[in-house]
């Protein structure tokens, strides 16, 4: 092969990809503009991106499309009836290409993204989720910066179950947010004994769970207020999980005897705000835009 013809193939090979880079309490995303759904995305080119040391980092891709283009692509099927063809949807996944029905924090820095780059006029909108279309409202928002609530929907308890972590047995409420948790919370333990646990991947019931889980490990609510830790399937442990967040509302308001409320929830990568009301939940917090740029790949 010529010189001419190996730079040929090179070109051939090399593309540049159009990125962004945003997080909801440290919980981090790699961000795809991609309108017209034409990106080949594979699980080898999400992992990669979402590589920590060799790609952009992420605890997930959001890849940006309108609901008609995903259709058309065959990407998704079914979509909520709420949502018209040209109306926004998040095409999530997580960091090992696997397939998420829903992510609470990255549907918040989804919203940020579309309204914050003029994708729509107005700052309520539906979002097109594979759990549903969400409801969102966007405040105080920059370029870089903003408030979002998200409408999670119903946080639905499935029932008891428990897992291991280590030697150590957590007991726990399965909630179904469009995507399955466990949710526990620990008699007695204070914001201190979360921080220290050693959160390795959880051991857990796959009959129960037989699409795997996301587990939370959370204090006992106190003041309308909790400390939690997650273990999200197909990521490992996150600095924040925003269905997380809700599930975790969710059961430390049972433990207390409650039904309905709003729960301040800490998580390493900062605080979120879940009110629960019957059957819909919502999730308040904030986005962050860190970076745009292109990728080679």
């Amino acid at each position: 092969m010529t010189n001419q013809q190996h730079n040929a193939h090179d070109e051939k090979q090399v593309r540049r990809l159009s990125f962004a880079k945003g997080h909801g309490t440290e919980n981090d995303f790699v961000i795809i503009p991609d309108e017209s759904a034409v990106i080949a995305l594979d699980l080898a080119l999400i992992a990669a991106l979402c590589d920590r040391h060799a790609g952009i980092g992420g605890d997930g891709l959001l890849r940006v499309s309108t609901v008609g283009a995903l259709v058309d692509a065959g990407l998704i099927t079914d979509p909520d009836p709420a949502l018209s063809r040209d109306d926004w949807f998040m095409d999530y996944y997580n960091a090992d290409g696997s397939v998420a029905e829903m992510c609470g924090n990255g549907t918040r820095v989804f919203a940020h993204w579309v309204y914050s780059r003029g994708l729509v006029d107005r700052n309520e909108f539906l979002v097109g989720t594979r759990a549903g279309a969400k409801k969102v409202k966007v405040t105080d928002s920059s370029a870089t910066r903003a408030t979002v609530s998200v409408e999670m929907g119903e946080a639905k308890v499935t029932g008891v179950s428990s897992c291991f972590i280590g030697e150590a047995k957590f007991a726990g409420l399965g909630v179904d947010m469009g995507n399955p948790h466990l949710a526990c919370v620990v008699p007695g333990w204070g914001a201190n004994d979360v921080a220290e646990l050693n959160l390795v991947a959880p051991v857990f019931d796959k009959d129960f769970f037989p699409e795997g889980v996301n587990v939370e490990i959370v204090t006992e609510l106190s003041d309308g207020v909790v400390t939690m830790r997650v273990y999200e399937r197909g990521v490992g442990e996150t600095r924040s999980c925003g269905t997380g967040t809700v599930a975790a509302a969710r059961a430390a308001l049972a433990d207390a005897g409650q039904v309905d409320g709003t729960v301040t929830v800490h998580i390493p990568g900062g605080t979120v705000e879940v009110t629960i009301d019957g059957d819909q939940s919502t999730l308040t917090g904030p986005s962050v835009i860190v970076a745009e740029g292109t990728v080679t790949i």
